[in-house]
């Protein structure tokens, strides 16, 4: 029997059902959105770590090297905005 595929959490960055940050903010998920998707597929997502540690070091070094601008007409695209959230 195929196994039926889940309904994935909305990427929402309005309204008090939110579960990504706007750009303007840091993108990345919020803590709700990181809750209903932990809940949803059994994971263990966690708040961005810019204060130092392993998370911090692995996660720059691996968006860092992810093609793409940081920033686009003066505004910082999404991947600049959680490099600064992580404080890369």
């Amino acid at each position: 029997m195929a196994r039926k595929a889940s309904k994935a959490i909305p990427k929402t960055t309005t309204g008090k059902d939110k579960n990504y940050l706007p750009t303007s903010q840091g993108a990345g998920m919020t803590a709700k959105g990181r809750a209903a998707y932990n809940k949803k597929n059994g994971s263990n997502l966690q708040a961005p770590q810019p204060q130092g540690g392993p998370r911090k070091k692995s996660f720059c070094a691996r968006m860092s090297g992810v093609p793409g601008p940081t920033s686009k007409d003066g505004k910082l695209t999404r991947k600049g905005a959680a490099l600064k959230r992580w404080a890369c």
